[in-house]
């Protein structure tokens, strides 16, 4: 379970968010939406403590994120998988060695990673394409090594920065239908999206920031035009500020 209470982070005279109270459940799949600037960025980097709040308090699996010791932090992030907008893979290892390097960063038995990635590998449609490097895939080929690598260390929570926005609609869906499949096995997904086609067509619980604030927390919610940032280059994901 993840619960902010009363989070504010400010930057200056800047507000990043201000007062936000939310909670979210083990295994819901939640929208993060709003117009550049918002404040999304700022909520996920929270999280996962790339920065901290100046008030509030922030629960994460039973602990305070805020009161983290930075000898914590690496462990705190780990449990966590991340899809970054840019898929972020690197371009001088193959398909396996991509997926394998972030099971080798926890120090995993090498006899134990075979089977996982043989595993996430065939969740995302990519078996067989072990030996290939990123430059021979295609682009949403490179998203699902992205998510392969994202989840192989099973993480209790998967944050999906843009995942489709860099991709065409249908291979866009394709990479939603995996993240959907994703969740419906327990793993809980927070996901920073413009695509009001994939909002409003998954009828998932979405949550709208404005100006630093909480504007709209709906179980089942839509993408709306105030959602917009009326800029489609958006905020150019959420870890590129």
């Amino acid at each position: 379970m993840i619960e902010y209470k009363n989070v504010t982070k400010l930057y200056g005279d800047k507000v990043g968010i201000k007062d936000v109270s939310i909670q979210i459940d083990d295994g819901e799949f939640v929208f993060l939406v709003g117009p550049s600037g918002a404040g999304k960025s700022t909520f996920v980097k929270l999280l996962l403590r790339i920065i901290n709040a100046d008030a509030g308090t922030i629960l994460y699996n039973g602990y305070d994120v805020t009161d983290l010791d930075n000898v914590h932090i690496p462990k705190h992030r780990r449990s966590m998988g991340i899809i970054f907008q840019d898929f972020s893979l690197l371009p001088k290892k193959t398909v396996y060695e991509n997926i394998a390097f972030a099971m080798e960063i926890i120090q995993k038995p090498h006899r134990m990673m075979k089977e996982q990635i043989t595993r996430v590998l065939e969740l995302v449609g990519l078996t067989g394409e072990e030996k290939k490097y990123p430059h021979e895939l295609s682009i949403g080929e490179q998203q699902r090594v992205a998510i392969a690598r994202a989840i192989v260390n099973n993480p209790s929570i998967l944050i999906a920065d843009e995942p489709t926005g860099n991709l065409d609609p249908v291979t866009g869906w394709e990479i939603m239908k995996i993240l959907d499949k994703i969740n419906k096995r327990g793993t809980t997904v927070i996901m920073v999206t413009h695509s009001q086609e994939i909002v409003n067509a998954m009828d998932n619980r979405v949550v709208a920031i404005e100006d630093g604030l909480i504007v709209r927390d709906e179980e089942r919610g839509n993408y709306r035009p105030e959602d917009d940032s009326n800029d489609n280059n958006a905020e150019g994901g959420i870890f590129s500020l």
